[in-house]
């Protein structure tokens, strides 16, 4: 077994403190990595204060993994020490039913083994559950392990390895490009990062925030237009004027009125998971023959060409770095919507 320092939280209102976790030895397609810098998603938060239900403690979250491997398995033919790699959301998977063999682990149908907070058996994770990237470090198998271009900075990769891509997969998968106009809803951790990807695809991007207080970081971004939803003129002034548009906040919101944004054919994609069902009116799909889709993450092969992507496109999320004992303060800011744009913990400061 390798032992390594991490943070933890023992109870869903408790605070973060050092810990030291068992990671399983390693076995002939498992990758040890050193972890250097783990990014804070919204998800973490969620998870760590049992918002969604079923969270086990001690919880180590971090699913915005980056570092360089360690160690290497007998049988590993894709890595090798010193290599710059990432993890994102998922460590295992089926590999047997349909999605897995199509490339789209993450809609594994017995489901994907999550990267922290999922049940497995002893020697996969000693504990019995997996424990996450707010670590020095982690075991992975091979296949679930990408490689991190030299041409994008392991602080500003690791959020893509969630936020980078949950947007570029449904911004790939509805062919945005040249000649699409593509609107992003939010402007925050999932948002900023999907407005530069939409941009380097060619697509006329618009942002859709509730204020203007972002225009210019999304113009810097990357967006050729900005409106503020919070004025009504906004909805009536882009009805049916996009071909997709992705929802990458989990508010409340009016979909019946962003629906009517949407050209003939067009498409509006959940990232953002609200709490209340959605409100839609069947007329307003019917009319214009529009869809009203969602989408998870990607795949490993689909991250890796998100990764390359970015990397030949200049695209890196944008951050702040912070120390570990500074992650409960990093949540509470979340919260409050008080960053720009992703949190990333420099692990060095385990």
């Amino acid at each position: 077994m390798t032992t390594a320092a991490a943070y933890a939280v023992s109870a869903p209102d408790g605070h973060f403190e050092k810990v030291a976790i068992e990671r399983r030895e390693l076995g002939p397609h498992d990758v040890l990595i050193d972890i250097e810098y783990a990014g804070i998603c919204h998800s973490d938060i969620h998870t760590a204060r049992d918002e969604w239900g079923g969270a086990k403690y001690p919880c180590v979250p971090g699913h915005e993994i980056a570092g360089h491997v360690a160690a290497v398995g007998s049988a590993v033919t894709k890595f090798q020490v010193g290599d710059r790699v990432g993890v994102g959301c998922m460590v295992d998977s089926c590999g047997k039913c349909d999605p897995c063999l199509a490339g789209e682990e993450q809609y594994c149908v017995p489901g994907a083994t999550m990267t922290y907070n999922t049940p497995v058996p002893e020697e996969f994770q000693p504990g019995g559950y997996t424990l996450g990237g707010y670590s020095t470090q982690i075991v992975v198998t091979e296949s679930f392990v990408v490689s991190i271009p030299e041409g994008i900075g392991l602080d500003v990769a690791a959020p893509l390895l969630c936020a980078g891509i949950t947007l570029f997969s449904p911004l790939r998968h509805w062919n945005a490009g040249p000649g699409k106009r593509v609107a992003i809803i939010g402007m925050g951790g999932l948002g900023h990062v999907g407005v530069k990807i939409a941009a380097a695809m060619g697509a006329e991007v618009t942002v859709l925030s509730h204020s203007l207080s972002k225009e210019a970081d999304g113009r810097k971004f990357g967006a050729h237009h900005y409106y503020a939803t919070s004025e009504k003129q906004t909805f009536r002034d882009l009805r049916g004027h996009f071909d997709l548009i992705i929802n990458t906040v989990s508010a409340d919101l009016p979909i019946d009125s962003y629906l009517k944004l949407l050209r003939l054919d067009g498409t509006l994609v959940i990232l953002g998971l609200p709490e209340n069902p959605l409100q839609v009116k069947p007329f307003t799909i019917a009319g214009y023959r529009r869809s009203l889709a969602g989408s998870m993450i990607g795949g490993i092969a689909q991250t890796q060409e998100m990764l390359n992507f970015c990397a030949e496109h200049g695209i890196g999320a944008e951050i702040e770095t912070i120390s570990a004992d500074r992650i409960d303060e990093a949540y509470e800011r979340v919260v409050a919507s008080d960053v720009r744009y992703r949190f990333v913990i420099d692990t060095a400061t385990m």
